[in-house]
Parts: C-alpha cells; sequence; structure tokens
C-alpha cells in the first residue's frame, strides 16, 4: 500500500517513536482510543506552536471523547522537550529524525516554496478509531480552525 493511498478504512501503519522525554511511544500502546496522529514541519515555528498550543487547550474536551493526540515531527527528543517546556504544552510529541512514519503515512514529500524544490514534512492529520483504523484524513492542513474541525469530527464519528 502506497502512503498516498492511505484513506478511510485502512489499517493505520503500526510504529515505535521516542517521546520528548526519550521513552518509545507505540501506536498499539492506544488501542482502545481515538488517536489524533498529527504531522508537523519544525518545533517552535509559528504554524507549529499555534497547532501544538490548540491541541493542548482542546484536550480536556478530547479525553471527554476518549481521545489522545500525538504530534510527529523530524525534530530531535530534546527539541521536542525544550519546544513542550517553553510553551506549557500537555500532548506527546514524537521524534521521527528519520522520516520513515512520516513517509508510511505519506506525510514527508517534495514541497516548493519560492520557486525552491525541497522534501520535508507535509502537514497532515489521521483520527484513528480505537480499532487501529482510519477514521478521517486532513491532508495539506491550514493551522487555523484545524484543531476545532478534529474535534468536531471525532464527537461527530461517536455519536
Amino acid at each position: 500500500m502506497s502512503p498516498d493511498k492511505l484513506d478511510i478504512g485502512d489499517e493505520a501503519p503500526v510504529f515505535c517513536l521516542p517521546n520528548q522525554e526519550n521513552q518509545q511511544v507505540c501506536l498499539e500502546d492506544f488501542r482502545g482510543k481515538w488517536v489524533i496522529l498529527y504531522f508537523y514541519p519544525k518545533d517552535n515555528t509559528s504554524g507549529c506552536t499555534r497547532e501544538a498550543l490548540d491541541f493542548t487547550a482542546m484536550l480536556p474536551e478530547i479525553e471527554k471523547y476518549n481521545g489522545v493526540v500525538l504530534g510527529v515531527s523530524p525534530d530531535s527528543v530534546k527539541s521536542h522537550f525544550n519546544f513542550m517546556s517553553k510553551h506549557n504544552l500537555r500532548v506527546t510529541l514524537l521524534s521521527d529524525t528519520e522520516h520513515k512514519v512520516l513517509e508510511a503515512y505519506g506525510a514527508w514529500g517534495l514541497k516548493k516554496r519560492y520557486g525552491r524544490e525541497y522534501y520535508g514534512v507535509i502537514r497532515t492529520t489521521y483520527l484513528i478509531d480505537p480499532d487501529g483504523r482510519i477514521a478521517y484524513v486532513w491532508r495539506n492542513v491550514r493551522v487555523k480552525g484545524h484543531v476545532e474541525e478534529v474535534v468536531k469530527k471525532l464527537k461527530e464519528l461517536q455519536q
């Protein structure tokens, strides 16, 4: 299965990555929960900070609906730790320095900016159901209003 074909109903690719405290976190650890898996480019940049702060602010609501939030970027464990400390974030951040999970989920690819082409993170969010299947996908995410959309979909799918 090619990553750009991951869609609703597909089994979510399993993975284990280190979190901000360098402890292994595996998708399987969250069986029975709704997982909001979001891929973002870089710690401490304006859009990524806004997204992480928005998810942190909505965490009590997300938890009410049996949800957890996992953010993935190519940043190091140390970078994640500093990012979380600086902004009092409460979401779990995972370090994918080798881009393996980013690639598996189709969130790593060719981008264009100012006429230059390069590989980087394509901001993407997956909602994974308690059985480990993809319940919804947002590709090429715009940060403003995104977290509210995700929470709305989380609630909708449980009604």
